[in-house]
């Protein structure tokens, strides 16, 4: 919060070198997360507002990658150049519709491709189906390390071994499964995650900073900069090394980077990897005190940091937004609606410092009562 509240009183505009030393933190601030989530330095970050836009980024560099395997510049010559550009994906989160809908490649273009049993982990097999089918077209691949619903990770290693196949930009949204990279105990659910293209990871959900706050990484930086280069006079030319304000959509950039800056030197990875730790641990501590109420059941195992779980009879939307309401009322806890396969159900999302085993208790409490 001092962080941030420093980032207004400085007021400074994070988009030149030529302004302040701002920038410099933010490079700063980028390599520690980098290094956080495991990945190469030939990854180049920056901070954007949150997942949508993070994603926003990551998918409009896979345009352009895509426009240059064809022969085009996307950015140069418009999407229509391009014509459609399939996007295939097990389980997309909502803002990578909404991304594409921005890119002006539209919504349809995405390919929801089979989900393993039972799981929001894409079929791996199915998709390389559906990839072989294109007969050599390019595409983009919408990998999850994280699902809303049950945090569940596709299987990167095995997808980024495709593209010695196909070709495909790997983009992987791993807005808040990302973190599991800090725990030794969970970081096998992220493998492969540095042989992406592109990562999303949203800041102000696990690491806990003020909104808003995320962080967009691509191993195409030249890519990034022909789309969102800003060639007036006053704000500089691109160099080797290129101001944000040829790397993002603002042009006005809050300097986000401050508040993650504080949050990484105060606590480093140990304490950042404590809170992922517990608050995993108090998700499964929560799924095992649902399992055994009669009048609840869990709708799937308790991967990571969601629970996500029904009525037992009759999960009628309305009759579980009734349990979401009286929880909510209850003034304990608030949990978010979903549907999972079909069925209404409610999420119960961990990812708070300050969450510990009493607020369990209580939460269960509510839940049994009702």
């Amino acid at each position: 919060m001092a962080g941030d509240w420093l980032t207004s009183a400085f007021d400074q505009n994070a988009v030149t070198g030529s302004d302040s030393s701002a920038l410099d933190l933010e490079r700063e601030a980028v390599g520690w997360l980098r290094e956080l989530f495991g990945l190469s330095t030939a990854h180049a970050g920056a901070f954007v507002t949150g997942a949508t836009m993070s994603n926003f980024v990551g998918l409009a560099i896979a345009r352009e990658w895509a426009g240059e395997r064809l022969g085009i510049s996307v950015s140069q010559d418009g999407v229509a150049a391009l014509g459609n550009l399939p996007v295939l994906s097990g389980s997309p989160h909502s803002s990578a519709y909404k991304a594409l809908a921005m890119l002006g490649l539209g919504r349809g273009c995405v390919r929801e491709v089979a989900t393993l049993p039972e799981r929001e982990a894409v079929d791996v097999d199915r998709l390389t189906a559906e990839l072989t089918a294109l007969d050599g077209r390019p595409a983009v691949v919408v990998a999850n390390a994280g699902t809303v619903n049950t945090v569940d990770f596709d299987d990167l290693r095995a997808i980024s071994a495709l593209r010695q196949r196909y070709p495909f930009w790997l983009h992987v949204d791993a807005a808040f499964g990302g973190f599991a990279a800090l725990s030794p105990q969970h970081a096998d659910l992220v493998a492969g995650l540095d042989e992406a293209d592109s990562v999303c990871v949203d800041l102000h959900k696990w690491l806990n900073v003020p909104y808003d706050s995320a962080i967009q990484f691509t191993r195409r930086r030249d890519l990034q900069l022909r789309i969102f280069q800003n060639s007036a006079a006053y704000l500089g030319m691109p160099t080797d090394n290129p101001d944000f304000v040829h790397l993002t959509p603002e042009s006005s950039r809050r300097l986000r980077a401050l508040p993650a800056w504080f949050t990484l030197a105060a606590y480093g990875q140990q304490g950042h990897r404590e809170v992922v730790e517990r608050d995993v641990a108090l998700a499964r501590d929560l799924g095992d005190r649902i399992a055994e109420m009669p009048h609840l059941r869990l709708l799937a195992a308790v991967r990571f940091n969601v629970v996500c779980f029904t009525l037992t009879e009759a999960p009628t939307a309305e009759r579980v937004a009734a349990l979401a309401r009286t929880v909510t009322e209850s003034g304990v806890a608030f949990l978010t609606p979903t549907v999972y396969k079909g069925t209404p159900g409610l999420r119960a999302a961990f990812s708070n410092w300050r969450t510990t085993d009493a607020d369990v208790v209580r939460v269960a409490d509510v839940l049994r009562a009702a």
